[in-house]
């Protein structure tokens, strides 16, 4: 018994060495990540939270949202300039991802994210407060959902929507089990510490390249993403508690695409298998009246990089169909 006590003991004091190197590794790892990748633009306070804005240029207001496990330097890494000279064009950070807050939790057992909805609602109130009127919403992936969102809440206050790739209808299957295990209270507990402490770089590159594929990942492009503010803690479970709820949401969402209310335009390269057009971007032209699909052969996930002409021709023609 003495024995068994013993081993006991020392498993315990191994285990509680490693949580306490995993979370001192952790933590200068998000410090490390805080200094290298710090706010590009404006940080506004709007219902008690800070939301991360850039804006550029001047012309007719275009918002931009990006994906999930990402940022708003996705967007600011070259096509965002592509467009401030003829438009005013200002990125967020999604709510608990980059350097915009996340709602306040009810619980360490809350495991849902906010909804496309409630993400849009806050984000609406920032662009307010930014004076922006009547945008074009352009929302890529999980930020698609979010660009719908918005201007379902709002079609008075909303010139059109511009959907690159994003998830827009239900979805058969279930999602990575990196998603489902860090969920749960053990998962997202034991989960965000060693990705954050121990992801090694080659695999964060290969998150990086297989959401491009088939696509090349352009010069550049994961050292400004900030690949090392994803894995934060915080975000790393806040990402993954907004995709393992999605699918409940755009099950409610989806039912209102038939009264549509503004010009939407939709682009989706046919090669993508993260969020594959046969299940979102083709019904959702089907549903949303007026809808205009264009359909990319050889393109995966980002168009917005991949094929930027086809993006940028989009936004201008839901200019034009808005009459900006």
């Amino acid at each position: 018994m003495t024995a068994l006590l013993r081993t006991f003991a020392v498993g315990l004091v191994v285990v509680l060495c490693g949580a306490w190197l995993t979370d001192w590794r952790a933590d200068r790892q998000e410090v490390e990540a805080l200094k290298a990748w710090p706010p590009e633009g404006l940080l506004v306070g709007v219902q008690g939270r800070q939301v991360h804005a850039v804006m550029r240029g001047t012309g007719p207001d275009l918002v931009l949202i990006h994906g999930a496990s990402g940022n708003l330097r996705d967007m600011t890494f070259r096509f965002m300039d592509r467009l401030a000279d003829r438009y005013r064009v200002t990125a967020f950070d999604r709510p608990g991802l980059g350097y915009t807050d996340p709602a306040p939790r009810s619980g360490r057992f809350d495991t849902i994210g906010e909804s496309p909805m409630e993400q849009a609602e806050l984000l609406r109130a920032a662009a307010r407060e930014l004076g922006i009127d009547r945008p074009i919403v352009l929302g890529h992936s999980f930020g698609g959902a979010v660009a719908l969102a918005w201007a379902l809440g709002d079609p008075e206050g909303t010139a059109a929507v511009v959907d690159v790739s994003g998830a827009a209808m239900p979805w058969p299957g279930r999602l990575g089990w990196l998603y489902r295990a860090n969920v749960p209270w053990v998962g997202s507990t034991v989960v965000p510490p060693l990705v954050a402490a121990f992801a090694p770089a080659p695999l964060v590159d290969r998150a990086v390249e297989a959401t491009f594929a088939p696509n090349p990942v352009p010069d550049g492009y994961a050292e400004h993403l900030g690949t090392g503010l994803a894995i934060r803690r915080a975000s790393f479970r806040e990402n993954a508690r907004q995709v393992n709820s999605l699918r409940a949401h755009i099950v409610e969402q989806s039912r209102l695409y038939a009264a549509f209310p503004v010009p939407l335009e939709i682009v989706h390269g046919e090669a993508d298998t993260i969020v594959p057009p046969k299940i979102h971007s083709l019904p959702l032209s089907r549903l949303a009246p007026g809808a205009n699909l264009v359909l990319l052969p050889g393109v995966g996930h980002m168009p917005h990089h991949a094929a930027p002409e086809a993006v940028i021709a989009a936004i201008d023609r839901a200019r034009n169909r808005a009459g900006l």
